[in-house]
């Protein structure tokens, strides 16, 4: 995708131009990053080879040893209050391992806590993968491999980061805890206890989130909002027990098609959400061209898009509603029977501003009261999480644009994300003063959860000096630092 931003380029409250002092660390930095690159990349490499997936019906072995790969990375970075920690899952078996590395502030210094998820998503269809998903091959500038990019790119850029400015500012007054978690992908469901459990060890000023994506290479953006989530299910029952089609059609309708009917009244003739009660908002900073959308969703030719409003509000500030899964027989076993229920599971995601507990009753009292020919509606809530919505005027948020904009060479964007983190809402409850960042290292061709994940190498290297240049301008100036 090459969508053109056309957002004010940020001011961050400094210079336009940086003065000869930063431009002299900026360019130390960047020489320190570029001295280590090729071991942060075979170090990367090294982790792609782990297959550590939290799923329950994946072998637990390989995510213990991703654990153990990163605790040695963590120590040869020069932290020596390095911890592999889990909290029990509701029915007893242990969560994913969490890394937790720790090097207290000096006194009057902040604290940054920078967080990454070690644990991938499962391969899939392996024939669709061009390389082999857990061998990492370079290729045309960038690295393919599950993981490549999410996120085991995230973890090396926090600790060559890190390893940068050790090496050109020396002993560090800024308080660094490096939070690395085993269970993202499958959901963090011990995420909300384990901060419990470790509140005063994961206490900090600042947290950076490096799981999210870049504007498109070459371009680096912060996420300055995530849609939320709510999920469910809805079921429609007509019969009591299923009926021949011939004897008794006519009269009654089957469930799937009265189903069909309700799933059809969630969405208007535009394609918007057509819930009442729902967030909706049209002021997405950026727009996203038409044709580089649909090349990235791989949408087919005629197939016109849904909603109203620019794409980039389509995608971050307003609802969107899909049918995830629907139970009805499979077309190769199908027989002439009149079916008695019919179930669907959906997702919504949250426009920044919305209670998911709001949106969840809106679905709840939508479905009733439209339920077709007087059918039986059952309705199910599922998960939530909560939107989020970034301070772009907060110090860290103004800080971490200017970093952007250094390492990259041009303004940074500030993007809406169109998925969810819901841990973000738990971090935020917990540590209602943090200021947090979502930043990343994918852009948009990385196909993140896809077969052929990638990682640019060369957003890659500047991703990691923008986090070395925040964490030397923090260590020197603490929050009150001033950018530039």
């Amino acid at each position: 995708m090459t969508p053109s931003p056309t957002a004010t380029p940020h001011d961050p409250q400094g210079p336009s131009s940086p003065g000869p002092e930063t431009t002299g660390q900026t360019d130390q930095l960047r020489a320190a990053v570029d001295r280590s690159f090729d071991q942060t990349l075979r170090r990367l490499k090294e982790l792609v080879a782990i297959p550590g997936i939290a799923w329950p019906s994946f072998d637990r072995a390989p995510l213990e040893r991703s654990a153990e790969a990163v605790t040695e990375l963590l120590r040869d970075a020069g932290l020596d209050e390095v911890q592999t920690l889990a909290c029990p899952k509701p029915d007893g078996t242990p969560g994913g391992p969490a890394v937790v590395a720790r090097r207290p502030a000096a006194p009057g210094k902040p604290t940054i806590l920078l967080y990454a998820h070690h644990d991938v998503q499962p391969p899939g269809d392996e024939a669709l993968w061009e390389t082999r998903p857990f061998t990492a091959v370079e290729k045309d500038g960038r690295l393919y491999g599950r993981g490549a990019a999410d996120d085991k790119a995230g973890i090396m850029a926090h600790i060559a980061a890190y390893a940068a400015v050790s090496e050109v500012v020396g002993e560090l007054g800024l308080g660094v805890t490096f939070f690395f978690e085993g269970e993202e992908e499958a959901g963090s469901p011990t995420f909300r206890p384990f901060l419990e459990a470790n509140r005063e060890l994961l206490q900090a000023d600042v947290i950076v989130v490096a799981d999210s994506s870049n504007w498109k290479v070459g371009v680096p953006a912060l996420t300055t909002s995530l849609r939320g989530l709510v999920d469910g299910t809805i079921e429609v029952q007509v019969l009591d027990h299923a009926v021949h089609s011939g004897m008794y059609g006519g009269p009654v309708l089957d469930a799937p098609t009265l189903l069909s009917r309700l799933i059809a009244t969630l969405h208007d003739d535009d394609g918007n959400v057509a819930i009442d009660g729902l967030v909706a908002t049209d002021n997405a900073a950026v727009d996203l061209p038409e044709a580089d959308y649909r090349a990235d969703a791989s949408v087919l030719d005629g197939v016109r898009l849904a909603g109203t409003g620019s794409i980039a509000s389509r995608l971050w500030t307003k609802p969107a509603l899909s049918i995830i899964g629907f139970d009805a027989p499979a077309v190769d076993v199908a027989s002439n029977t009149l079916l008695p229920r019919a179930r669907a599971k959906f997702s919504l995601r949250l426009a920044p501003g919305q209670d998911p507990a709001a949106a969840m009753d809106a679905v709840g009292r939508h479905v009733e009261a439209k339920a077709p020919f007087g059918a039986k509606v059952i309705f199910t809530p599922g998960e939530s999480g909560n939107p989020f919505q970034t301070d772009t005027a907060s110090p860290a948020a103004r800080l971490a644009m200017w970093a952007l904009g250094e390492a990259w060479g041009v303004p940074a964007v500030e993007t809406g994300i169109g998925g969810s983190i819901p841990f973000i809402a738990d971090l935020l409850e917990l540590y209602p003063d943090v200021q947090i960042l979502v930043t990343g290292v994918e852009d948009p061709d990385s196909r993140a959860h896809s077969a052929n994940e990638s990682l640019h190498l060369g957003d890659f290297r500047r991703a990691i000096l923008a986090e070395a240049l925040m964490l030397a301008r923090l260590n020197s100036g603490g929050l009150d630092v001033q950018p530039g």
